[in-house]
C-alpha cells in the first residue's frame, strides 16, 4: 500500500450554519459542494484547502458532544499550515476567534498556536 496524502477530514457540527460560516468565511476554505441528505436529515458540505485536501462538514439531528478537554484518546486536533502565523492570528482575532499564545515546537523550531472552532474542536495553525 502506498498512501498518497490526506484526502479529507470529517467534522460534525452542532450548528451547521454557524460552522459553515466559520470554515468558509473565517478560515477561507473554498466550498466545493453542498448537499442535503433527506434520508438522514443532514447537510454535507465539502470544503477545500489550497492543496486540495478537503474538510467535510456534516449536520445531524442532536449529535452527542465529544470530549476535547481534558485531552481524550482519539483524534487530537486538525493542524492547518500557514506561511505567516502573525497574519493568520490577527485575521482570527478580527473575526472574534481567540488563540492560545504562540509557541515554538521544541523539535522543529516552527511556531504554532491553537484555537477552537464553534463546537470547541481544537484546531492548530502551524507556520511553515
Amino acid at each position: 500500500m502506498k498512501i498518497e496524502g490526506l484526502h479529507h477530514v470529517a467534522i460534525i457540527a452542532s450548528d451547521y450554519a454557524r460552522s459553515k460560516r466559520f470554515y468558509a468565511d473565517v478560515l477561507g476554505l473554498r466550498v466545493v459542494a453542498e448537499h442535503y441528505r433527506a434520508g438522514r436529515d443532514s447537510w454535507k458540505l465539502d470544503l477545500a484547502l489550497p492543496d486540495g485536501t478537503q474538510v467535510e462538514l456534516f449536520s445531524f439531528p442532536s449529535p452527542p458532544p465529544r470530549v476535547s478537554r481534558p485531552e481524550a484518546c482519539g483524534l487530537r486536533h486538525l493542524a492547518l499550515r500557514v506561511t505567516d502565523l502573525d497574519v493568520a492570528v490577527a485575521h482570527l482575532y478580527r473575526h472574534g476567534v481567540e488563540c492560545e499564545p504562540v509557541r515554538v515546537d521544541e523539535y522543529t523550531g516552527r511556531r504554532f498556536t491553537f484555537f477552537a472552532d464553534p463546537d470547541d474542536l481544537p484546531l492548530e495553525l502551524y507556520e511553515q
